[in-house]
Order: C-alpha cells, then structure tokens, then sequence
C-alpha cells in the first residue's frame, strides 16, 4: 500500500491511499491522535491502521484532481554518502585531497552519515529544486529513501533526491555541509510504499532522467542490489547515541551520477523513479532569489 499527502483542488490538505489512477481518502477521525501521515506511520502495525482507516466507501478522487504534497510532517531528514561503488569513485574524482578518506568509507563499518534539513529546506513533487548560485558542477542524486519511526523502526520507503554541489566539496571535504545543505536542497516524494513484507533489492530499480528543452540531456538506472550497506545497519548507525521522537527519514545514497562535463542548469527538470513507489519530478532553479 502507497500512502501520501495530497492538497484537494479545493485546497483541502489530506491523507491518502494512491492507486494507479485515483487517491482515497483515509478517515483521520476514526482514531484518537492520528492527524497526519506520521501518525499512521508510527503506529505500531501502520499497513493494519491504514486499511482500517480506508472506510468502505471512501472517496476516491482522480490523479488530475490532486496535488502531492511532500510526505514529511515533522521528521528530520538525513542522507548517507557513498554506499554504492558509483557514488565512491565519483567523489574520488570530485576531491583530489579528500580521495583517500571516500575509498576509505566506503569499506568502513561506521558509514557517512549526515543532516540533509527540515521541512523548510525539503520540497515536495513539482516543487522547485536549487542549485546553489556559486556552484558551477551541480548534480542530482537519486536516492532510495527509509522512512523510520521513533523507535528506529523502517516502516516505508520513498524517493529523494539529494541536490548535491560537487565542485565545492571536491574543493574541500570540510565543505561537505555547503555542498549538501543549503535552501531547496532535498526533494521527497510523492508517496511512501509502506514496508509491509521483505523487500526485493534486486527487483527494486531506480532510474533518472533529466531533460533540457524538452530533450533528453541524462538518463541512468541502477538497483538496490548494487548497494554496499544493509538498510538495516544504515539505520542502526543513524540511531546510535542520538534520538528522533518525531522519526526521520534516511536517503540511502547513490548509484547514478552524471558524467563530470555535466552539470545541472536553469529549468532543468529532473524524473526520478523507484519500483513500486512511482516519479518523484522537480524543476530546477539557479539564480540569487
């Protein structure tokens, strides 16, 4: 089951189960404090609590009528770094001082692991995403996203893309949080398929395409299987000696980057898409606004 946030032509914010075609609406008031998409996913049995809160009978409205909203309330959200060999020679590439200490992580037990930022900095499906004015190699990265409760608990999964400026942490990889963290430098979405048995690493694709014009200027795909680390472990790191009462949400790095040459320009749009949770699509932005 995939679940989301949706804003009602009528501007009516709502939480929904999404279907190939139409969303349903899911009845909040049938239980005491659950008011929100977290709420259902921190429950203890979320699949159970959501095909109790789909009344028989409840509507059902067309894609066309509804806007995906991003699907995080109050979670933080974080990002783990080179966890696919792509992403590991990628970064070698990128810093030439910091070359030694990227093939070392990417062997290590203790994974990189860093703050991505809050609701104010995350955009949703259609919203924009910012390439920093002062970068001139800007990528995106398409990432397998975690969903984790409070209690470090993995309950669903979603897409992100982790705007990432290149040339300014290959500068330096004390730079790390400027290249990574900044306004409009995450996008999440549009829905969270719920973790509701194994998941299938293999089967699990993930594909990127980026369009310049109209045409298409990049396209890559990779599979969860090519990942180095245990979802799991990423998790049981994240959580060590730190807290999270509202949950997070954990992008697992990447396995596609562009070629060098490239780099992402203004009104750039970029498709992310994930097997079994569906497109993640932004526009990109590049100005001093």
């Amino acid at each position: 089951m995939r679940l989301a946030n949706i804003r009602q032509t009528d501007g009516t914010p709502s939480v929904v189960a999404v279907h190939e075609d139409s969303v349903q609406l899911l009845d909040l008031t049938q239980i005491d404090n659950c008011h929100s998409l977290s709420d259902i996913l921190h429950a203890s049995d979320p699949p159970g609590l959501a095909r109790f809160l789909l009344r028989p009978g409840s509507p059902a409205v067309a894609l066309k009528e509804v806007t995906f909203l991003s699907p995080l309330d109050n979670q933080e959200v974080w990002a783990a770094g080179v966890t696919y060999k792509r992403s590991q020679v990628a970064r070698m590439e990128e810093s030439e001082s910091g070359a030694s200490h990227y093939d070392k992580v990417y062997t290590a037990d203790r994974p990189e692991l860093f703050f991505k930022g809050i609701g104010s900095r995350i955009s949703g499906p259609g919203q924009p995403l910012r390439v920093r004015y002062d970068s001139k190699w800007s990528v995106p990265e398409p990432e397998f996203t975690l969903v984790i409760s409070p209690a470090g608990k993995i309950v669903g999964y979603t897409i992100g893309n982790d705007m990432s400026a290149r040339d300014i942490e290959g500068e330096n990889p004390l730079y790390l949080p400027q290249a990574k963290v900044y306004r409009q430098c995450a996008g999440l979405g549009p829905c969270v398929l719920l973790a509701d048995g194994p998941l299938d690493l293999a089967a699990t694709e993930v594909k990127l395409q980026i369009q310049r014009g109209g045409a298409v200027v990049f396209q890559g795909a990779t599979r969860l299987s090519q990942l180095n680390r245990k979802l799991e472990d990423l998790v049981a790191w994240l959580y060590r000696e730190n807290e999270f009462p509202k949950g997070a949400f954990l992008m697992t790095g990447t396995g596609i980057v562009p070629d060098d040459s490239f780099s992402l320009e203004q009104d750039d749009h970029v498709s992310i898409t994930i097997s079994g949770i569906g497109t993640l699509e932004n526009p990109i932005v590049k100005d001093k606004g």
